[in-house]
């Protein structure tokens, strides 16, 4: 022996999938059915929509919006659904949640769009412990949308892994 040192984790055949990657990383803009109460407790129908007829829409331009209710009050069905009419035109996307709550399924929803074929016969590892707040969803998904094709799965970083599922040859 040599004595050289040799680094077995990048040697191996291991693929690495961060879920931080797939966090969403644009601004989400809040709609507060709270700021359109009369006295930030009662939905009144008419002023409701007078206000909404009036409303600015240039912060949620091109923005994604999530729409909810701070307030303990008890908000009609159709009050979403009516401001809904009036963000679709101008909005990236619409949500309901608080502002967490859309983070969570944009994260679901990017993981959704991973290429699975792309991850056929390999050794993958999901990559735990990190910067941002990746919600246990994600690694449910994305377990899910890999383990049809994966030779295994395994949770962690290269150099210590928990091994969550092996093929059975």
């Amino acid at each position: 022996m040599d004595g050289a040192i040799i680094n077995k984790v990048s040697e191996s055949a291991l693929t690495t999938i961060d879920l931080e990657e797939f966090y969403p990383k644009e601004d989400i803009v809040v709609f507060d059915l709270k700021d359109h109460l009369f006295m930030g407790l009662i939905l009144k129908e008419k002023d409701f929509r007078e206000a909404l007829k009036t409303l600015d829409t240039t912060p949620y331009t091109g923005k994604t919006v999530t729409v909810t209710c701070s307030a303990d009050a008890i908000i009609p069905m159709w009050a979403y659904m009516l401001v809904t009419t009036y963000l679709q035109p101008v909005a990236k996307e619409i949500f309901y949640g608080n502002e967490d709550d859309v983070k969570k399924k944009i994260l679901i929803k990017n993981i959704s769009k991973l290429s699975a074929s792309d991850y056929t016969d390999k050794r993958v590892v999901i990559k735990g412990c990190g910067d941002l707040p990746i919600d246990e969803a994600a690694y449910l998904e994305a377990t899910k949308l890999l383990l049809p094709v994966v030779k295994s799965i395994m949770y962690g970083e290269p150099c210590s892994t928990v091994p969550i599922y092996k093929k059975k040859s």
